[in-house]
């Protein structure tokens, strides 16, 4: 074959390798988290750390990618749950600076839907033990909560009732939210590999979760990153088996 031949061969495999290695990035990057849903990371994360000056650049990217108000309102409300009273208010408080700011410079964001009221012929214990079988995949118990009964009853009605049982925001994003987190909190690895199990049961794949961490990663810190690697790790060794 000729020198012209030989040029041809090499430009085609270029172009077919090129092509190919783009093909790959473009699936990885449809199997992993949309826009909406990496700002949620952001936002959890920052809001459970109490950096408020990277909350509120988080909060602006996130309705800039579509997030509504009352999505972002509903993360910083369930925060309170793992971070505390203080950081969901501290974070809440920002986020009515954030708008305020955003109204003065023109920018309409998006009110999004409210949460409907919960259901009428349920209890919030009875509404919240249906959810949390639902995202554990079985019933919740143990020695834990046979010790300290008070605190079951708070994770059934409370959490899993009154603010997971709010439906202005999905198990998903709830999920990623908890998951972001708790990756920067230390001591609750068991708490964190229990959420990536319910993560999964809600649907979230394992490209979704590496995605996750992806972002906090890039965005939040390296220290989160690799804690939320490795038990991640442990939980897809766990489900293997």
């Amino acid at each position: 074959m000729n020198k012209k031949g030989l040029v041809i061969l090499a430009v085609i495999f270029i172009w077919v390798y090129s092509f190919a290695t783009i093909s790959e990035a473009q699936t990885m990057k449809s199997e992993g988290l949309n826009a909406k849903q990496e700002n949620i990371v952001t936002i959890a994360a920052f809001t459970a750390r109490g950096d408020l000056p990277k909350l509120k650049t988080a909060l602006n990217e996130g309705l800039d990618a579509g997030l509504t108000i009352n999505e972002i309102k509903e993360i910083l409300v369930q925060m309170y749950a793992y971070a505390g009273f203080p950081r969901s208010l501290n974070g809440i408080q920002t986020f009515m600076g954030v708008l305020e700011e955003r109204q003065k410079r023109g920018i309409k964001d998006e009110l999004g839907k409210e949460a409907n009221p919960l259901p009428a012929n349920k209890s919030s214990i009875e509404l919240g033990t249906e959810v949390q079988t639902r995202l554990a995949g079985k019933p919740v118990t143990g020695p834990l909560f046979t010790f300290a009964p008070a605190i079951d009853r708070f994770l059934k009605g409370h959490l899993f009732g009154d603010i997971f049982g709010r439906d202005n925001l999905d198990f998903q994003s709830r999920e990623i939210a908890t998951i972001a987190a708790l990756a920067g909190m230390e001591g609750v690895s068991a708490q964190l590999q229990a959420h990536f199990n319910i993560g999964f049961n809600t649907g979230l794949t394992e490209a979704q979760m590496k995605s996750l961490i992806a972002v906090l990663a890039a965005k939040v810190g390296q220290k989160e990153a690799d804690n939320a690697t490795e038990v991640l790790g442990r939980v897809l060794n766990g489900r293997q088996h």
